[in-house]
């Protein structure tokens, strides 16, 4: 099943792929949201260029890496070095609010509608934007929590505090709208206090973050509670008209939105599939009448959406 991937902008009438969302959005009972991390790219949050070399120059130096990804799996040689990466690594992905403003305009289009968000994300971008938290499902964890690193228990820690000390402690100030500052003439530390490196409360072995890289992940009481959630908005709009919108989902984990989303359109003759990716927007040929394909910026088609 779904062997061939059907890629058109718009429909055999000429009628543009952003016109057709609009008519899709406007008959919805219910929309149900696959957000990847193309749609935080889209809103500025980028792992590489100008915005990797203003917080990572030293890091880049030193080691030789050229995006925020590859100094993530790093093997430093001590723990104060490794948070005084993340540190800024976390500060900026999760407590420095989105250079433009994606999230709100979405979030301006679902207002007053049924809808669910479902997300591979980690950024909390969602909820900054005003999302409610109890329609949102981050699957793969959040930049904002600790983690036992074996772990010997499911609970998960807020890292804030912890991560403004840190950064702090490297010579950065936190200005008036939480961004990250370093003061002229400043050279940031590589490492951190050895007092500020987190270890579990229980056990005392070193934190690590709440992210889905292996089989340590936690998925603490509230992941629970949003999987449940989103289970629940599942069965209620299993039949009607349902908008499947899917936001620059790649294929790194497409078990999780991608090929659910295909399914379930699939299943539900009502229902419409919309792909919005810049580059790879498609659809199975067996729900292709019912899908729209957006090849561009979501930041873009959201504006044309306005």
């Amino acid at each position: 099943m779904f062997a061939a991937l059907h890629r058109k902008e718009s429909d055999t009438e000429g009628i543009s792929g952003v016109e057709r969302l609009k008519e899709a959005l406007r008959e919805a009972d219910a929309v149900i949201v696959g957000a990847g991390a193309g749609l935080s790219a889209s809103a500025g949050f980028v792992y590489t260029g100008e915005r990797f070399d203003r917080y990572f120059r030293d890091f880049a130096g030193k080691y030789s890496f050229s995006d925020m990804y590859s100094g993530g799996f790093y093997p430093y040689d001590t723990l104060e070095e490794h948070w005084a990466y993340w540190s800024r690594y976390i500060y900026i992905n999760r407590y420095m609010d989105a250079p433009k403003p994606v999230y709100e305009r979405l979030y301006r289009l679902l207002t007053g509608r049924e809808y669910f968000v479902l997300t591979t994300n980690v950024d909390h971008c969602f909820q900054k934007a005003g999302f409610d938290k109890e329609r949102l499902f981050y699957t793969q964890g959040d930049y904002g929590l600790f983690q036992c690193s074996r772990p010997c228990h499911l609970d998960t820690y807020d890292n804030e505090e912890t991560v403004r000390k840190m950064v702090e402690a490297q010579g950065y100030v936190i200005g008036e709208k939480g961004e990250l500052i370093l003061p002229e003439g400043v050279t940031p530390k590589m490492s951190v206090p050895t007092e500020l490196v987190p270890h579990c409360p229980r056990c005392g072995s070193p934190m690590s973050m709440n992210l889905r890289a292996d089989d340590t992940f936690v998925e603490d009481a509230g992941w629970h509670r949003a999987a449940g959630r989103y289970q629940e908005f599942l069965y209620r709009y299993q039949k009607g008209k349902v908008l499947f919108l899917e936001l620059a989902v790649g294929y790194n984990t497409p078990g999780i939105i991608k090929y659910p989303f295909w399914q379930m359109t699939y299943q539900n003759p009502e229902a419409t599939y919309v792909c919005i990716n810049y580059g790879d927007a498609a659809a199975p040929k067996e729900i292709a009448e019912r899908s729209v394909c957006i090849d561009g910026d979501i930041g873009e088609a959201l504006k044309k959406l306005k």
